[in-house]
C-alpha cells in the first residue's frame, strides 16, 4: 500500500504502523510528540470549505454556505427569503468533486451584473424561476436550461435573473469573501488558470487525529510527525532566540503553553529580550517573537492572518507540517526542525569545528587553543544567519581544564528565580558555554565577585539563602534587599558569617555550586572572563 508521510510518497506493506513508517522512511521525529494522521485525499477535501480561483488579473477566494439549517441566519443569506428547497449540500457536493474541471476554461462573457466561468455539463435539472441574488453571490447556472451549458456564475451586484439554476437554494452554493477587485477586473480574455483549496485550521482538525506509534495504516493515509520552519534572515538575532526554543528540551521538540483559534504560543524562553528585527504580515504560518511588553520572548506560530505588529519581530515560516500545528493542543510535544539548522560550534574542539564548518562550506579561523585538548567559548560572527551570509567564521578556544564546571539550583524548592537570572546573565540560557566578567578579585579575600545586571535583578526575591556556614565553591546572588542586588561572587573557602558577595546571609541566594577546582578561577584578575558551562550539559 501507498502513505504520504511529510508530503513523500512510501510503499508499506498491509498492516504496518506509523512506528514502521517512521522506522522506513527516516522521519524526523522526537518520542512523545504528537503525530497528525489523515485518512486520505477525499476526507482531507471534503472539509475544505474555501477555494481560490487564480486568474491572469489575481486570484478570488470563495467560501461555501451553510447548510438549510442555519439558512435563516446565514449571514450571507440574510436578506433571502427563505424558499421551500433552500439545501445548498447538492450543489456544494458537486463543486467539491468536480471544481477542476473549471479549471483552464474562459470567462464566458461578462456584464455589468455578473461574470460567467463555464462551460461544463451536469446532470442537475434546470428550473424557470426568475429569483433576486445579492452582491457576491457564486450560483450555478444551467444556462439556456442545458445540462451542457452549466456555468458558474458571480454576481457583482444586487439584481433578479433567470439562470436556468437547479432547484437547490437558488443556485446559490457559494460567496466571494476575497479578491472581489479581481473580479471587477476580468474580462473575456482571461481565464481560469487553477483552482486550490484553502486549507484552514478547521480543514485539519476535523479531518485527523493525533494516534499513537502503534496505530495500523491504510492505503491513501497521510501522515505528518514534524515542523519545519523557514527561517527568516532578516531577523539574525532573533531567529538565534527561536533555535534556543527548539533546543530548550535538549531534542528538538516544543511543548505548547498557548492554544487558541489564532495561534499557538511557545513560552519557555520568556523574558528574555531581543531587539525589534523584521515586521511583516502575520499570515498563517507565520513564526514570530515578542519583543517589547509583559509577553517578551514568547514564540508565536500563527494559525489564521492576523496584521504586522510592531511588537512581534519575524523569525521564520512553515514550510512543513502546519497541519500539526493546527491540532496541537496545550502542553502537547512538537518536534520542530529549522531550515538552516543553527551553526553552533560552542563548546567544541577546534578539530571538530573544522571538519564541522568544513561540511557545511563555511571557512574557519581558530584563535586561541587549538587541537582535541581545546574548548571553544566564542564565535564571530555570532549569529548563524550573518555566519551564512559572510560564509566564514572565527572561533575563540581556551584550553579545557581551565574551563568551569557548575551545577545550578534550579528546581522549584531551591532557586528557580535565582537560576534563571544567572542563566541570563551568564548567556547559558541560550548557549552551551557561559562567560562572567570579573567585577572585584582581591588577593587574600578568597572570593570573586562578577559583573550583574541590577535592571535584570529587580525583583530578584530572597530564596535558598544559607543559614549556616557557606562551603567553598558556593555560586551566590545579592538579592534585592541590598543595593547591590544582582552582583554574583564565590568564596574560595568556607566561612560561617558573609555569603560569596561579601554580603549576610539572608541578602544572599544560593544559585549553584562549583564541581572543579577553584583556583584557576582564583587567578583570574579584574575585567577578565571566567568561562563556565553546566556540569549536566558535558558532552
Amino acid at each position: 500500500m501507498q502513505v504520504k508521510i511529510n508530503g513523500t510518497d512510501i510503499e508499506l506493506e498491509e498492516g504496518s504502523t506509523i512506528k514502521d513508517a517512521i522506522a522506513i522512511s527516516n522521519a524526523p521525529y522526537e518520542e512523545g510528540s504528537i503525530i497528525c494522521l489523515i485518512k486520505g485525499k477525499k476526507e482531507f477535501e471534503k472539509n475544505i470549505n474555501k477555494y481560490k480561483l487564480k486568474t491572469p488579473k489575481g486570484s478570488i477566494i470563495i467560501e461555501m454556505i451553510e447548510n438549510k439549517e442555519n439558512t435563516e441566519n446565514n449571514k450571507y443569506n440574510e436578506d433571502y427569503e427563505v424558499s421551500e428547497n433552500n439545501d445548498p449540500r447538492p450543489l456544494i457536493d458537486f463543486w467539491k468533486n468536480n471544481y477542476s474541471e473549471f479549471e483552464g476554461l474562459k470567462i464566458r462573457w461578462t456584464s455589468t451584473n455578473e461574470v460567467a466561468i463555464g462551460p461544463v455539463t451536469t446532470d442537475f435539472e434546470p428550473t424557470m424561476d426568475e429569483n433576486s441574488y445579492n452582491e457576491w453571490d457564486v450560483i450555478l447556472s444551467l444556462s439556456g436550461f442545458s445540462q451542457e451549458s452549466t456555468h458558474i456564475i458571480i454576481s457583482k451586484e444586487k439584481h433578479s435573473a433567470v439562470y436556468g439554476v437547479p432547484n437547490h437554494n437558488k443556485g446559490i452554493f457559494a460567496k466571494v469573501v476575497g479578491g472581489k477587485r479581481t473580479v471587477d477586473l476580468l474580462t473575456d480574455e482571461d481565464s481560469i488558470l487553477a483552482i486550490e483549496g484553502v486549507v484552514e485550521r478547521s480543514s485539519i482538525t476535523d479531518s485527523s487525529s493525533v494516534s499513537d506509534l502503534n496505530t495500523v495504516l491504510e492505503d491513501g493515509n497521510q501522515l505528518f510527525t514534524y515542523v519545519s520552519i523557514k527561517v527568516n534572515e532578516n531577523s539574525p538575532e532573533s531567529v538565534e532566540h527561536l533555535f534556543s526554543v527548539i533546543e530548550s528540551n535538549k531534542n528538538n521538540k516544543i511543548k505548547v503553553d498557548y492554544d487558541s483559534n489564532s495561534f499557538v504560543g511557545f513560552y519557555s524562553l520568556q523574558g528574555l529580550g531581543k531587539d525589534p528585527e523584521d515586521e511583516t504580515q502575520r499570515k498563517r504560518g507565520t513564526v514570530t517573537v515578542r519583543n517589547t511588553g509583559k509577553g517578551i520572548g514568547k514564540v508565536y506560530i500563527y494559525r489564521e492572518d492576523r496584521v504586522r505588529a510592531p511588537s512581534h519581530t519575524t523569525v521564520g515560516y512553515i514550510e512543513k507540517g502546519m497541519e500539526l500545528i493546527d491540532i496541537a493542543k496545550l502542553n502537547d510535544y512538537i518536534t520542530v526542525k529549522s531550515n538552516p539548522g543553527r551553526i553552533m560550534t560552542l563548546s567544541m574542539n577546534q578539530t571538530q569545528a573544522n571538519s564541522y564548518l568544513e561540511s557545511i562550506g563555511i571557512k574557519h579561523e581558530q584563535i586561541g587553543s587549538t587541537g582535541p585538548n581545546s574548548f571553544i567559548v566564542s564565535q564571530e560572527p555570532e549569529f548563524t544567519i550573518d555566519i551564512i551570509k559572510k560564509g566564514s567564521i572565527k572561533t575563540t578556544a581556551i584550553n579545557k581544564e581551565d574551563l568551569t564546571l557548575i551545577e545550578l539550583f534550579d528546581k522549584k524548592d531551591q532557586a528557580p528565580r535565582s537560576a534563571w537570572y544567572f542563566k541570563k546573565i551568564t548567556g547559558l540560557v541560550e548557549k552551551p558555554v557561559g562567560a562572567l566578567k570579573v567585577h572585584f578579585a582581591f588577593p587574600g579575600m578568597k572570593l570573586s565577585i562578577f559583573e550583574g545586571n541590577d535592571k535584570e535583578a529587580k525583583g530578584l526575591i530572597p530564596e535558598n539563602t544559607a543559614n549556616n556556614c557557606i562551603n567553598a565553591g558556593t555560586i551566590g546572588i545579592t538579592n534585592m534587599s541590598r543595593k547591590n542586588v544582582g552582583l554574583i561572587g564565590i568564596r574560595f573557602e568556607d566561612n560561617n558569617e558573609f555569603g560569596p558577595t561579601g554580603e549576610p546571609f539572608n541578602a544572599t541566594n544560593i544559585v549553584g555550586i562549583v564541581k572543579t577546582d577553584l583556583k584557576p578561577i582564583e587567578k583570574i584578575k579584574e575585567g577578565k572572563l571566567l568561562y563556565i558551562q553546566e556540569f549536566k550539559n558535558i558532552k
